[in-house]
């Protein structure tokens, strides 16, 4: 007797294990029409998740992939309380002030009261991508105050804001979708940051600012923000265009108050103006949290903060979100409360300790160039070092037979023909995993040295698993 599959149509799921809690398939883009027990629906979809690749290996992201379990279980506590309705929440809404509060003294925020936390200028986010679009058009607004304070009419004008086109992609859609040009500066030979030269080439009197990265996401590099700031005071003193500086401290703003306490970046530069920083990467919380500070209260135009009652009492509110769980920033403050700035400190020189022992390893093997070996932030990327015959793509292509994902990509203008591998050094990445990713490395470019000049390498199917 010979039995058939049933046949599964097209664009359907279909169950793993037979003669269990579900044996039909369900339809995948379609609304089903039928309930199915709760513990069918958790394998169903369960199952699926398993062709994830693992978020421990995944070396691409700088997103935290885990926490204590204490934290995990307050944020699963707080996944039905919607933060917008400060009323109803009073508890939640009070651990996000502190939040953002805790931040903004991080950052040497101006005229903060121990007694009042509405004294910080700032507010929690999904994420750095919403923190720069705020960040952004606070400066936009102030940009059109500077000129009707000055008797000028800027409707007429086309507002500006320079960077680097080293920047993330947040800051391109930033400039799309509310009408700003885009200047980028391009990076150079060995050189992946801009320079206060750049700058003050670049900005004039329609300029509403300046951004400059903690960390970029390409190299993981910083990039000179009191030199770039005090570049554009002596643009100001000598007569021109007076350009505030937004950081954008995505990466770097959980990591450089800790690892570089004395460099300075934040609001100690008069300059500065604004901050964002994400939560969710070296801010160690699951994703997704972040904040966007201001120096001081003069900085967020009143105009951009809307006030609604109709979740009861008068509440101010500046986002481009509105209902969001409030367990992100729950999580957020269990890391302030368990690490302190000792715990952090501890967990930045670790991480810093982890990457800086695998560039010296790259180093030492010949096969690799670092360009950032996991000093500023817990960053390393490198390229191949000479002709081998084969690209960063294939060790980034090679290394996923052993399961890591190790992205390889080019750099921005200016530096398009140089390819990097980066990998982001996250807690879970152990000494030992760090170990066993070397070993990894090291064995995929001995693969590639023997198969790649030989001309069959692009030919072989390799299988991942």
């Amino acid at each position: 007797m010979t039995h058939s599959h049933p046949s599964v149509p097209a664009h359907a799921i279909a169950p793993a294990y037979t003669g269990r809690m579900f044996t039909s398939p369900v339809p995948a883009l379609r609304l089903p029409d039928d309930p199915m027990e709760p513990q069918a629906a958790y394998r169903f979809i369960h199952d699926e998740l398993m062709l994830d690749g693992s978020s421990r290996l995944n070396l691409a992201t700088f997103v935290t992939t885990w926490m204590d379990p204490e934290a995990s279980a307050l944020m699963a506590e707080s996944f039905d309380k919607n933060m917008i309705d400060k009323d109803e929440y009073p508890a939640t809404a009070a651990i996000e002030q502190r939040c953002v509060s805790m931040v903004a003294d991080l950052f040497h925020a101006e005229n903060l009261r121990d007694d009042d936390p509405a004294s910080a200028i700032g507010v929690s986010t999904v994420g750095s991508s919403e923190a720069v679009m705020l960040g952004g058009l606070a400066m936009k607004w102030r940009w059109r105050q500077k000129l009707e304070a000055a008797g000028e009419d800027w409707k007429g004008r086309t507002p500006n804001m320079v960077m680097g086109s080293n920047v993330q992609v947040v800051w391109e859609k930033f400039c799309r979708y509310f009408d700003v040009e885009p200047r980028y500066l391009p990076m150079g030979q060995d050189r992946y940051v801009i320079t206060p030269e750049q700058v003050v080439d670049a900005v004039d009197e329609n300029t509403i600012g300046v951004v400059a990265i903690l960390g970029t996401t390409y190299t993981g590099e910083l990039e000179p923000v009191e030199q770039i700031c005090a570049a554009l005071d002596a643009l100001a003193t000598g007569g021109g265009p007076d350009v505030p500086v937004h950081v954008d401290a995505a990466s770097g703003g959980f990591v450089v108050p800790f690892l570089h306490p004395d460099l300075k970046w934040d609001f100690r530069l008069p300059r500065v103006v604004s901050i964002n920083v994400s939560g969710h990467k070296y801010g160690l919380t699951y994703p997704g949290i972040g904040f966007v500070v201001w120096r001081n209260a003069e900085e967020l135009p009143d105009e951009l903060v809307f006030r609604v009652n109709y979740l009861g009492g008068d509440m101010p509110t500046f986002t481009l979100n509105f209902s969001r769980s409030g367990n992100q920033v729950v999580g957020q403050y269990y890391n302030f409360l368990r690490l302190g700035r000792a715990g952090y400190t501890e967990v930045m020189r670790t991480l810093s300790d982890t990457a800086r022992w695998l560039s010296h390893q790259l180093a030492a093997s010949e096969h690799f160039e670092v360009i950032s070996d996991g000093s500023a932030i817990p960053v390393v990327s490198c390229r191949l070092a000479g002709e081998r015959g084969y690209t960063e793509f294939d060790v980034s292509h090679e290394l996923r037979t052993f399961g890591w994902q190790v992205p390889a990509y080019t750099m921005p203008e200016g530096a398009e023909d140089v390819a990097v591998l980066r990998v982001v050094v996250r807690e879970g990445l152990s000494a030992d995993l760090a170990r066993a990713l070397f070993d990894d490395i090291m064995k995929s470019v001995t693969t590639l040295d023997r198969l790649k000049p030989a001309g069959h390498f692009d030919d072989q199917q390799h299988f991942s698993h």
